[in-house]
């Protein structure tokens, strides 16, 4: 019996061995694959391939004619981190020239609907398709996501490679209304700061901007024919909620916390946002939260 049970053990820690091996070949090759590029959301179909294509400062942008806005918003997104004035211009042709990004409503799926999009990276080219402006707007967020971080920056970035990873998307949002709730009557931001978060909502394809404009705590909208409403509700003795004073800037000369928005100011928001595809939609409370 001892002989025997001594027996086994050879072909116990040769099960061991082989499963070692097995795993150590499996975590191999994770490792040698391709990283999945990290976009919010994550697209529908994403098919990683071999490669990459280098934007280069002469890299040209083409659009339709009916979308030339949208080329202008990649090529001034782009230029702010890398220093580069692309040049946009029309094109009438759905195919890309080498070394070239197209942006082009031909020849896109219609299944895919306003906000879908289709995304083509190779080594010689960049093409975003889809049927409507959203949907391009939304493919360049992803192709702004693929880039090398830096792309976010506000200044150029130096030493950056700034190289897009080949890669076939197809997407399009699961949900219609994909929103967003700020409660600026809590709490005011500035106008600049609303729209530093309507781009950070335009990133990750975030479509309906709702803003509480009205509670107890502040009320935060101009009305010509009752500027009480603003000269009053506006203002409170302090930031509150056992914040620190200094973590806002919002206070008036007599040292009130508070602040609101004018006419003009809420117009810039809405077309600041409809520049993005976003809606805003105004939450205006009455006594009783109705």
């Amino acid at each position: 019996p001892r002989a025997g049970k001594h027996e086994s053990k050879p072909a116990s820690n040769m099960r061991y061995q082989t499963a070692a091996i097995f795993l150590s070949l499996m975590a191999a090759n994770t490792l040698a694959a391709a990283p999945t590029p990290a976009l919010i959301p994550l697209p529908q179909k994403m098919d990683c391939r071999e490669g990459a294509f280098k934007l280069q400062p002469k890299t040209p942008i083409r659009t339709d004619v009916a979308v030339r806005e949208t080329g202008d918003y990649l090529a001034e997104r782009l230029g702010k981190a890398t220093g580069y004035s692309l040049k946009v211009a029309t094109s009438t042709k759905p195919q890309p020239a080498k070394g070239s990004i197209l942006l082009t409503t031909k020849g896109a799926k219609p299944e895919l609907g306003a906000e879908g999009y289709e995304l083509t990276v190779t080594p010689d080219s960049v093409v975003v398709r889809a049927g409507k402006s959203a949907g391009l707007f939304y493919g360049l967020q992803s192709l702004l996501q693929l880039l090398p971080p830096e792309v976010f920056a506000a200044k150029p970035a130096a030493g950056v490679d700034w190289k897009i990873p080949c890669v076939q998307i197809e997407d399009q949002p699961r949900f219609k209304w994909r929103g967003l709730l700020l409660d600026v009557a809590r709490h005011f931001f500035t106008k600049d700061e609303v729209k530093q978060l309507l781009d950070l909502m335009a990133l990750q394809k975030i479509n309906t901007l709702q803003m509480h404009l009205t509670d107890d705590q502040g009320w935060r909208i101009e009305i010509k024919k009752y500027p009480r409403l603003t000269e009053i509700g506006a203002w409170r003795k302090d930031a509150g909620f056992g914040l620190d004073p200094k973590a806002s800037t919002t206070y008036g000369p007599d040292g009130r916390y508070g602040g609101y928005y004018t006419q003009d100011d809420i117009r810039e928001i809405v077309a600041y946002a409809r520049g993005r595809h976003i809606t805003v939609v105004p939450e205006i409370e009455m006594p009783g939260h109705a």
